[in-house]
């Protein structure tokens, strides 16, 4: 999507979003908090300390109540290509508690990073195949050394996910990755050691069996996948 497609969505994004994921019987704030549980507990296993953390594709800011909670000393930014998204983005957290950047969605600024920690939630599938590479190798150049790049995407094998994306009207020009191709593009952008987990087996009626999920990460049927690279 264009600039101007994300800026012209942006005020029904929420609502859009609600629609396409009714069957999982989950709100948005489950699919961005989950997230963000996740990346705290990979920096604590990896005695990483977060100073400063970027949102890249930030969008109207569903990941930014949770990064602030979870990271609370560290400083944070959120980067997107629509201006419009990110104003509603700035709404929802007091003034100073995070910085915006819009980008041309080509070059990150130059100015930007170095970060301890570089998070992306379900942007990459709206970004053309044919760019995945280079911003990745902008993203891998933005981290501090020993830094950290997680990357959530939807999983394609996933029934439920393809219905959910096939039904959002933002996500009409959607392409859906699977983890082994988005883990070959950040190994073509330079990063060595790329980890894949795959993501959210169980739909909210079935919640009680969520324990088990980090024992089923290796099966790729889940509805998301994380990659983690540092």
């Amino acid at each position: 999507m264009a600039e101007a497609e994300f800026d012209a969505v942006a005020r029904d994004y929420a609502a859009q979003h609600a629609q396409s994921i009714r069957l999982s019987g989950e709100a948005t704030d489950y699919f961005a908090r989950y997230k963000i549980v996740d990346l705290r507990k990979v920096t604590d296993q990896r005695k990483l300390t977060v100073r400063k953390l970027l949102d890249f594709g930030a969008g109207v800011g569903n990941s930014l109540r949770p990064l602030r909670e979870l990271f609370p000393d560290a400083a944070i930014s959120a980067l997107d290509v629509s201006q419009a998204s990110l104003d509603l983005c700035r709404a929802q957290v007091a003034d100073g508690a995070a910085e915006f950047h819009c980008y041309d969605g080509v070059t990150l600024p130059a100015d930007l990073g170095p970060f301890d920690v570089i998070f992306t939630a379900c942007v990459f599938h709206h970004i053309p195949a044919e760019s995945h590479v280079a911003l990745l190798t902008q993203i891998r150049e933005r981290l501090a050394p020993g830094g950290l790049f997680m990357l959530f995407e939807h999983n394609p094998w996933n029934p439920l996910t393809r219905h959910a994306v096939n039904t959002c009207p933002f996500d009409e020009h959607a392409v859906l990755i699977s983890a082994p191709e988005m883990r070959r593009r950040l190994r073509a952008a330079g990063f060595a050691r790329v980890d894949l987990a795959y993501k959210v087996f169980f739909p909210g009626p079935l919640r009680a069996l969520r324990g088990i999920e980090p024992a089923l990460s290796p099966v790729p049927l889940g509805a998301q996948y994380a990659l983690t690279a540092q």
